[in-house]
């Protein structure tokens, strides 16, 4: 078993297990200490004590208090595609998780063409930029500094951050946490007894909460309940939902299948995403037999060893087809025989509100922006 699957399952326990409720509570003492690490360095920024930079635009974060996959990646294109289809010229800033470049600015794409691979920048990042021409991908750990350059180089007047809800040193107008509907918190507890990036307070700083995963079409009352309290008065709750929406035939962005091509299937299907449930969830959803399933870490890197278990488990399991993400398929350029035979699944992400629509409420928020 590995590290994360045991992390997972000290983190979001299902039934009564005294085993990982035990290894949480062992593990409750250095989460306190971080906890309260983390509600210093909060209060610093809140009082000004640590400083806290400003850009001549605004700014929109899509975060998380939870380590693992809420779906960041797809919100994070839904709104850059809002935000251009009203006119405006938003950059996106992101780390570059798993990325090998160490340079404090990193142009992914200019909004033209492609300039780096997903080995230097990270997957999410290339990703992002494949899937939204015309708007300009940065990485780099200070966002200030990629900020100055999208405006400065680009002329953005908008900026979005991937996964920025910890990044406080950079002042956001807006800051969208996404939850996961089916354990928004997790057992409840900070690393490393639980997920929690930060103690659930957190969430007061957040202008909205995005839902994510689960069934429910809607946001629940014991959803609301149990957030209630630790929400800023007025903060809408939305509903985010993964919505596949069709194949393509490896890199070929004009081979393009419907999701019936799925059904009745016998699949062999990978992924190195957080949420692999989810891509298996959507998978039979559209009909497939999973015949075999790897679920590699989250940013993994593929080597010559795993692309040859997969495709002995597709002829061992006589599969009609080796699916993957979207996601992978950008790490997945080294192996142009595999790329060559797989499909990879596209979603797409669609949020709604109960009373409010996302994206009136993203454009009147920006309208509502005073230059400083």
């Amino acid at each position: 078993m590995s590290l994360q699957e045991i992390a997972h399952k000290i983190w979001y326990p299902g039934e009564d297990n005294p085993a990982t409720s035990l290894a949480a509570r062992l593990l409750y003492p250095p989460a306190c200490l971080y906890g309260g690490m983390v509600l210093l360095r909060n209060r610093l920024y809140d009082t000004r004590a640590l400083k806290v930079r400003r850009l001549p635009c605004p700014v929109v974060s899509v975060g998380n208090i939870t380590v693992g996959g809420t779906g960041k990646t797809p919100t994070v294109i839904r709104i850059a595609e809002i935000l251009a289809a009203a006119g405006r010229r938003p950059a996106i800033l992101s780390r570059g998780y798993g990325g090998a470049s160490r340079a404090p600015v990193n142009i992914v794409s200019d909004g033209k063409t492609l300039q780096m691979q997903a080995g230097d920048a990270g997957d999410e990042p290339v990703l992002m930029a494949r899937k939204l021409p015309g708007i300009p991908v940065l990485t780099g750990p200070q966002r200030y500094l990629t900020g100055q350059t999208a405006i400065q180089n680009f002329t953005a007047d908008c900026l979005i951050l991937d996964d920025g809800f910890q990044h406080r040193e950079l002042l956001r107008d807006l800051d969208i946490v996404l939850l996961d509907g089916r354990h928004p918190l997790g057992n409840g507890f900070t690393l490393p007894a639980g997920p929690l990036r930060e103690p659930p307070i957190a969430l007061r700083r957040a202008d909205a909460i995005v839902v994510t995963g689960g069934d429910k079409e809607g946001v629940d009352n014991t959803l609301h309940r149990r957030l209630g309290h630790f929400l800023r008065e007025g903060a809408p709750l939305f509903r985010g939902r993964h919505q596949a929406r069709d194949l393509i035939r490896g890199g070929q962005e004009n081979d393009v299948r419907p999701l019936s091509a799925l059904r009745d299937k016998r699949l062999c299907a990978f992924s190195g995403i957080a949420a692999p449930d989810a891509f298996r969830r959507s998978l039979v959803a559209a009909g497939g037999a999973i015949t075999s399933f790897f679920a590699f870490p989250d940013h993994y890197s593929y080597t010559g060893k795993d692309i040859y278990a997969i495709g002995e488990a597709a002829r061992r399991e006589q599969a009609d087809m080796i699916i993957s993400t979207e996601k992978d398929g950008v790490k997945l350029q080294a192996f142009p025989d595999l790329m060559d035979r797989i499909f990879l699944l596209r979603i797409t992400m669609e949020i709604n509100g109960e009373g409010k629509d996302f994206p009136a409420w993203l454009q009147g928020k920006m309208e509502t922006w005073k230059r400083p």
